[in-house]
Parts: structure tokens; sequence; C-alpha cells
């Protein structure tokens, strides 16, 4: 069956009832396991919906496209991060040194536990890189390491902390993602981690002296 063309990415409509909420539930649980399995060139609606176990129409009425499904599970794996950033970066029951330890560890940690849909979803990233609900989510979690910097480094200046909040970022996430393109251990997540910890922390301890 030919896939659906259409230029939004949106769900066509929100679950309302049970049943309804139900139906997207098992399509999204489908299109991870498609994911993964095939990847993002050979993923379609018709492998997805074979999958849930439903018909191409029912999954139409939730998501017109391919685009549509993989950009839902795009913006769950953003707030999901978002989240964490924010649960840990405001946690000031920590120090900031040790939060920005728990944050990499547990970035870490997830990029290895969804290796495989990540990286599909990466390959799928032009689909919906640049719509406004990307660059909300990307502004979200800068905000909040932002104001993490300017707690944990308050004599430094702002164009300093804008630096650091963009290096520690994009340090984090390439080097999560090249540790996790292959299967690790348990002892090898900890044991990296720790290490991207004390660089991160090294370099915060410099960015705090102002």
């Amino acid at each position: 069956m030919a896939e659906r063309r259409s230029g939004s990415i949106s769900s066509r409509k929100q679950p309302q009832q049970a049943r309804s909420t139900e139906l997207v539930a098992a399509i999204l649980e489908a299109a991870v396991q498609v994911l993964a399995k095939e990847g993002a060139q050979r993923f379609t609606t018709a492998r997805v919906a074979d999958k849930a176990g439903v018909s191409v129409g029912s999954l139409y009425q939730y998501f017109p496209n391919k685009a549509a499904i993989l950009f839902r599970l795009q913006s769950d794996e953003w707030r999901q991060t978002s989240e964490m950033l924010r649960d840990i970066l405001e946690d000031r029951r920590d120090p900031p040194p040790q939060r920005l330890r728990r944050l990499v560890h547990a970035f870490i940690q997830s990029e290895c536990d969804e290796a495989e849909v990540r990286g599909a979803l990466d390959d799928a990233a032009p689909l919906y890189r640049d719509a406004p609900e990307a660059r909300a989510a990307r502004k979200a979690m800068d905000g909040t390491m932002a104001a993490f910097l300017r707690e944990a480094a308050p004599r430094s200046s702002d164009a300093a902390r804008a630096r650091a909040a963009e290096l520690i970022s994009r340090t984090i996430a390439a080097l999560g993602k090249d540790f996790s393109s292959r299967p690790r251990t348990a002892a090898e997540i900890t044991a990296y981690a720790d290490a991207v910890g004390d660089m991160l922390c090294a370099y915060l301890k410099t960015l705090r002296r102002g």
C-alpha cells in the first residue's frame, strides 16, 4: 500500500475515550517495535498497523502519515528528556557538581537503554527537525541548563555561561550517542559515565571561578 502523502506531522485528533487511548497506545508501541526492527527507511504506516493489529484506516484516524507517528515518538522522547533534565538539575538537595554527575549517568543510561529507537529517530529527523514543536523542545532544555549554570557559576559572565551550556549539552548528547552505538555492559556504562562526569565537573569547577 502506498504511503499517504500529507504535509502535517501533528496527530489528527486526540483520543477522548478509554478505547481510543488504548488504540493510540497500541499504535505507538507497535511503531517503536517496527522502528527498532526495520529502521526509519523501512518504517511505514502499513507495517505499524499490521504490528498493532488494526486497519490502516483506524491508524489514519489519529496519525495522517508516518511522519506524524515518528514525530509523536520523538516528541515523547523530548518530553521525557526535558523532564529528566529539569528534575535532576533543579534538585537543590545536591550541590551543582553532584547534579551534573547524576545527569550524565541518567542520560547515558537512557541512551544505551533506547539506542535502537533513538538511532532510527535520528535517521528520521529531517521529517520534523524544523517543526515549531522541535524548536520549543530545544528551547525548554536550553532554558533549564541556563538556569542551572546561573546557580552553579554566578560569577561567570553571561557569555561564558551560554558557551558552557552549549558545550555541556552537546558533549553529553554526542558522547551518549556514540557510546550507545553498540551494546554495553552495566560496568562499562558506569565507568564511562563516571569519566564523562569527571571531565564536565572539572570544567564546571573552572567556570565557577569566574
